[in-house]
């Protein structure tokens, strides 16, 4: 269905997830409740609402943005804002937050480039391969986040290619450190920081913010200098996660707040 109607029917299904009390609202609240502990009740419980029903838009994108090439993937972009910093030499490791339409960053960047995205699989195999095969395609190459998935970053990066990994998920008992998110201590990803420093590689945010009424999404890339200024791996991850935080605060309903981020020091009820 057009991506308008697609985008109507995944408002209703958020509408769904607020009113159902469902575990994503659950889930949303605490997380916002930590977040932007600064905001009223009534302007907390607002935010929750229109946080889900961008999470309904994006579980309906998807099925979308999966299910189309790559071309015509690149068709519902609007804008593009700071390409021209991926026009370089440098090694160039794309941060991607889980802001807006995360799925079609990687797809309209491989219309032109080869890039490789670092994704963590799903728990059941069936759905992991469906996924897999929609997602590998192309100048798209998926590397797991295992160590067989980091030797296909280092390769990718060895050849002058495009990284893209999404750091802002827990990643488990190893390849973490706790580290500040919203003022809470949280288990931060530290393979990005720690390739850009081995790699001597640019890091570049990039995000495809949702635009109202169907019409489409933007494009984005801003550099970041998560390495320069310390050689401290904490500070460095800190630095990385205080850049998240400032997307969030200019796209606060649009962050994938139905995910337990802080699961390695509270619990879910």
């Amino acid at each position: 269905m057009p991506l308008k109607l697609n985008h109507y029917l995944g408002a209703f299904i958020g509408q769904l997830l607020y009113l159902l009390n469902t575990d994503a609202k659950k889930v949303t609240r605490q997380n916002i409740a930590i977040c932007f502990s600064e905001l009223s009740k009534n302007e907390q419980r607002s935010l929750i609402k229109k946080s889900l029903i961008e999470t309904g838009k994006n579980l309906t994108e998807s099925s979308l943005i999966w299910n189309q090439s790559f071309s015509e993937n690149a068709k519902h972009i609007r804008n593009i804002h700071g390409e021209n910093y991926l026009d370089t030499d440098e090694n160039t490791i794309l941060l991607v937050p889980h802001l807006g339409c995360w799925e079609i960053t990687g797809r309209v960047i491989a219309n032109t480039r080869a890039i490789t995205f670092l994704f963590k699989p799903l728990k059941k195999q069936q759905q992991n391969q469906y996924l897999f095969e929609r997602r590998n395609q192309g100048n798209l190459t998926m590397a797991s986040a295992d160590q067989s998935g980091v030797l296909k970053l280092q390769r990718a990066l060895k050849q002058g290619e495009l990284v893209g990994i999404l750091p802002d998920q827990d990643p488990g008992q190893e390849g973490g450190i706790m580290a500040p998110f919203f003022n809470s201590p949280v288990n931060t990803m530290t393979l990005l920081v720690r390739l850009a420093k081995k790699y001597n590689a640019r890091v570049v945010m990039c995000w495809a913010n949702r635009l109202k009424k169907g019409r489409g999404f933007d494009l984005n890339f801003e550099p970041l200098d998560l390495t320069s200024s310390s050689d401290d791996l904490f500070e460095q991850v800190t630095l990385m996660n205080r850049a998240i935080e400032d997307l969030i605060r200019r796209f606060p309903d649009q962050y994938m707040w139905s995910y337990s981020r802080f699961k390695s020091t509270q619990s879910y009820n």
